[in-house]
């Protein structure tokens, strides 16, 4: 059964980073584009960033253009979200999940993990 693991979240301060991982169990992994998606409460799940199949692909939100980067290890079947220079307005869960486009749109992508919470202190 396919499953994502995302880890790395946490309190931390503005101005602080934190780099998440996505841990995936999914044979097709490398043919898989991975997004990132966050939630902030009371808010609707919004899209942060993406990633190709092979890594050189990247799409981002303009809210964190800039600030964070995605990257993958194929090999580890795991994908990563750096995110420096936080603010408040980034606090919220985070979501990865794997599709078959690179796109801003939940629809495209059908395994997803349970999310890691990012909370960001002022």
């Amino acid at each position: 059964q396919a499953q994502l693991v995302e880890s790395g979240g946490g309190l931390v301060q503005t101005g602080a980073s934190l780099r998440l991982s996505c841990e995936a169990s999914i044979r097709s992994f490398g043919n898989l584009a991975m997004g990132w998606f966050r939630q902030a409460p009371g808010k609707e799940r919004a899209f942060v960033a993406t990633i190709d199949w092979s890594g050189t692909e990247t799409l981002y939100a303009d809210s964190v253009k800039g600030r964070f980067t995605t990257s993958r290890d194929n090999a580890k079947k795991t994908v990563y979200l750096q995110m420096n220079s936080l603010t408040p307005d980034d606090t919220a869960v985070y979501y990865c999940a794997a599709g078959g486009a690179t796109t801003e749109y939940e629809h495209t992508y059908y395994y997803w993990g349970q999310g890691t919470q990012v909370t960001v202190s002022s």
